[in-house]
C-alpha cells in the first residue's frame, strides 16, 4: 500500500481535497467529461468542504456515490443528501450528479434503470472511498447476502445489498468497477481503522474486503 500519514485530521482535509483537485484536473486535460465517486458517511464530509470550493471546470464532471442506502434523499440516512449539502455547493454545483438511488420500495426494481446510466460513465476516473472497522468498503460487508457476486469479475456495475446489522438494503458499486477506477484514494481516520486496514492486508476479500483496492489504492491516515 502506498501510505500517506498526517498530523491531524484538519491537515488530512485540506491536503487530500488539493490532491483530488490535481487528479480532477488531470483527468479533464485528457477526457472532455471525467467521473469522480466518493463515500457517504460523515468522514469525508471536511475533505467535500474544501474541494467544493476549488475553481475547476465542475461542468464536466460527473459525480456519484460507491455506495447508497435505499432511502430517500429526505432522509437523514441518505448519502445523496449528505453530498449536497457538502461537495454539492459553491463551484462544485456545477457537477452532474449521477444517482444511485431511484423512488421504488426496493432497490431491485431499479436496478436496471440506475446500471444503464452508471454504466454509461465507467470507468471512474477519481475515486476517494472510505472502510468501516469492519473492512467493509462500499457497501462490500463482510457477511453481506451478495458479496461473492459482488467480488466476481464477473459481477455487474452494480448490485443490491443487504447486510447484517444494516438497517435497510444498500445499493454498491462491485469490486471490479471499483477496482477499475483509474487514481484510488481510500480515507480513514482512527486507530482502530487503521489497525484493521494492516489486518486486512493479508486477509482475502470475502473476508475483508477493502482488501480488493488495496494494490492500487493510496491510503490518506490521521488519527
Amino acid at each position: 500500500m502506498n501510505w500517506t500519514d498526517y498530523p491531524d485530521r484538519d491537515l488530512l482535509a485540506l491536503d487530500l481535497a488539493e490532491v483530488l483537485a490535481d487528479s480532477l484536473n488531470n483527468a479533464l486535460h485528457h477526457k472532455d467529461r471525467v467521473t469522480f465517486a466518493v463515500p457517504g458517511g460523515t468522514s469525508p464530509g471536511p475533505v467535500f468542504d474544501a474541494l467544493s470550493q476549488v475553481h475547476l471546470d465542475w461542468d464536466r464532471v460527473n459525480v456519484m456515490l460507491t455506495d447508497e442506502r435505499w432511502v430517500p434523499d429526505s432522509s437523514d440516512r441518505s448519502n445523496t443528501a449528505l453530498l449536497r449539502r457538502t461537495l454539492l455547493t459553491g463551484p462544485a454545483a456545477a457537477a452532474t450528479l449521477i444517482p444511485l438511488y431511484a423512488p421504488t420500495d426496493m432497490p431491485e426494481e431499479s436496478l436496471d434503470a440506475l446500471s444503464d446510466r452508471i454504466a454509461g460513465v465507467l470507468p471512474i476516473d477519481v475515486m476517494l472511498i472510505g472502510m468501516g472497522a469492519d473492512m467493509h468498503t462500499a457497501s462490500l460487508f463482510p457477511g453481506a447476502d451478495r458479496l461473492e457476486e459482488a467480488l466476481s469479475d464477473a459481477a455487474p456495475v452494480i448490485l443490491p445489498m443487504r447486510a447484517p446489522g444494516a438497517p435497510e438494503p444498500r445499493i454498491t458499486l462491485t469490486a471490479p468497477v471499483l477496482r477499475a477506477a483509474m487514481d484510488i484514494h481510500l480515507l480513514i481516520m482512527g486507530e482502530d481503522k487503521k489497525a484493521a486496514l494492516r489486518q486486512a492486508e493479508g486477509m482475502k476479500p470475502i473476508d475483508a474486503p477493502v482488501a480488493c483496492l488495496l494494490p492500487a489504492a493510496q491510503v490518506h491516515y490521521a488519527a
